[in-house]
C-alpha cells in the first residue's frame, strides 16, 4: 500500500509532458533547413517552462506509415501517465501519388484514428486529435480548403470518442483569409529568387510546407486551443499571439 501510494505521489510530482505524433508540418527541423520550420519546435513559448514537448512526427508520414514503420509502438513505449499526446495526421493520408502512405479517410484512417485514441487511454494519457495544418491554396480570393474529408473524419471520431479536438485547420483558413493572399504568403516556403533565401537561391513553391512564421502562427493556434480546451495541461498553457511572429531565425522564443 505504501509503494502504491508512494508511485502514484511520484506521477503526480512529474511535470506534465505534451507529446506529438504527426508529420512533417509539425517536425523538428535542424538549422540547415531553416527557413523550413514545424510548429512542433516552437510549442514551447506557449507553455510553462517545466512542460516537455517530445516531438516525434516526422516527415513524410501518414497514419498508416507512422504505424507501419514502428513509430507509434516507439511513442507508447515512452508514453508516462498524465503526457498529453497531439495528434495530427492527414496530408500524407490524402497522397494518391505515393501509394503506400494513402488512406481511406472513411476506411483506414478512421480506423487508425480510433485505435491511436484508446492506445493513449489505455496508457492513462490523454489524447487530442488535432485536424492537419492548412495549405496556402484559394480559390476567386478565399482559402481553399484541402482537407475537407480528412478532417470531416477527425470531427466525427472525436464526436464519437469524446475525444478534445484542436481545429488547427480551420483555424489556420480563417487566419489566412484575415491576412489576405499576399500577406499570408509569408506563412509557407513561397519564396522568388529576390527573396534572397540561401537555401532556395532559385525560388521555391511548396504550399504545404510551412516557414518560422508560419510555424509559429501554427504554435499559437494550437495553444490557443489547448488553453480553452480544460485539460489538466491546460492551465500550464499560455499561447503565444496570433497577431504576428517574430523572427528570430530559429525556435528560440521571444
Amino acid at each position: 500500500m505504501i509503494a502504491a501510494l508512494a508511485l502514484a505521489a511520484a506521477v503526480s510530482a512529474t511535470p506534465p509532458r505534451i507529446v506529438i505524433a504527426s508529420d512533417s508540418t509539425a517536425a523538428n527541423y535542424g538549422a540547415s533547413s531553416y527557413p523550413q520550420m514545424g510548429w512542433g519546435m516552437v510549442l514551447k513559448c506557449s507553455l510553462d517552462p517545466n512542460i516537455e514537448v517530445v516531438n516525434l512526427a516526422r516527415g513524410g508520414r501518414s497514419t498508416k506509415t507512422f504505424i507501419e514503420e514502428g513509430l507509434w509502438d516507439q511513442l507508447l513505449a515512452q508514453l508516462k501517465p498524465r503526457d498529453t499526446v497531439l495528434i495530427q495526421f492527414g496530408h500524407n493520408d490524402a497522397d494518391t501519388k505515393k501509394i503506400v502512405r494513402f488512406t481511406d479517410p472513411n476506411g483506414a484512417y478512421d480506423v487508425n484514428l480510433r485505435r491511436f485514441v484508446a492506445d493513449v487511454r489505455a496508457a492513462k494519457a490523454v489524447p487530442v486529435l488535432v485536424t492537419p495544418i492548412a495549405r496556402w491554396m484559394w480559390e476567386n480570393g478565399e482559402p481553399k480548403d484541402a482537407h475537407a474529408a480528412y478532417a470531416a473524419t477527425i470531427h466525427r471520431v472525436a464526436a464519437d470518442l469524446k475525444v478534445p479536438l484542436v481545429d488547427l485547420d480551420g483555424d489556420m483558413m480563417a487566419a489566412l483569409k484575415a491576412r489576405g493572399e499576399l500577406a499570408s504568403r509569408g506563412l509557407y516556403l513561397q519564396y522568388k529568387p529576390y527573396d534572397h533565401i540561401a537555401r532556395y537561391p532559385e525560388g521555391v513553391s511548396d504550399d504545404t510546407h510551412i516557414n518560422e512564421q508560419g510555424a509559429r502562427l501554427g504554435a499559437a493556434l494550437v495553444a490557443t486551443r489547448l488553453a480553452a480546451l480544460k485539460l489538466p495541461i491546460s492551465k500550464s498553457v499560455h499561447p503565444a499571439s496570433v497577431a504576428g511572429q517574430p523572427n528570430l531565425g530559429g525556435p528560440t522564443c521571444p
